[in-house]
């Protein structure tokens, strides 16, 4: 099978995760795409973060209504730092035989460098990467150029949806609505669990 992961905080999951995981799906012709919370981020504390058991729930609800989408709790059950290497690692010994496809934004594209074994990454899995506005895909190839692999990273065209988990997460804050931003049932999820009430203003997660 062809194998889509999109892994990240999902904190909350929005319209542009669920756009992201569409077009991968298209355009790779994935026979699904599996949505991957985050347990222990490897790099940062999440802001505002209601816990992985909620950010899953959240995924769950965005994701029920489509049956080219799978959740994995792969990386909450797993202990210690959420590593891509290791989940890759962990799929390879699931079902040897699919073919991953790791799918990322262009900021942590950008960062991949910096993550634990990223070449194992480039070897495990066929890296692609969802331009944003901030990375081009020239900037991106710029700061990956040194990695073994990096020349068949991959370019997904997708159309641009400034939408962010921490723009969200100040929207409730400050008591503004955020429908359309997300699915209906997390929004519901959102206001019926007191979530990101508090909520202050921080810069996107980049999963590692």
């Amino acid at each position: 099978m062809r194998v889509g992961i999109l892994g990240g905080a999902f904190n909350p999951p929005h319209i542009g995760h669920l756009v992201c995981g569409q077009e991968a799906q298209l355009q790779l012709e994935l026979d699904k795409v599996v949505f991957m919370p985050v347990g222990e981020p490897p790099h940062r504390e999440l802001a505002s973060d209601p816990g992985a058991e909620a950010r899953l729930e959240m995924v769950e609800l965005a994701t029920a209504d489509d049956p080219r989408f799978e959740v994995s709790r792969m990386e909450i059950d797993r202990s210690g730092p959420s590593y891509t290497v290791d989940t890759l690692r962990a799929l390879h010994e699931q079902v040897a035989d699919d073919e991953l496809f790791v799918i990322l934004g262009g900021d942590q594209a950008a960062a991949l460098s910096t993550w634990h074994e990223p070449e194992q990454v480039l070897e495990l899995a066929h890296v692609v990467v969802v331009e944003r506005s901030t990375w081009s895909r020239s900037a991106i190839a710029i700061k990956l150029w040194r990695l073994k692999g990096a020349e068949r990273v991959r370019y997904l065209d997708m159309p641009i949806i400034q939408v962010s988990s921490s723009g969200i997460r100040r929207r409730v804050g400050a008591g503004q609505p955020i429908r359309y931003l997300v699915p209906d049932k997390v929004s519901s999820y959102i206001e019926a669990n007191g979530l990101y009430d508090t909520a202050a203003p921080a810069p996107e997660e980049t999963p590692a």
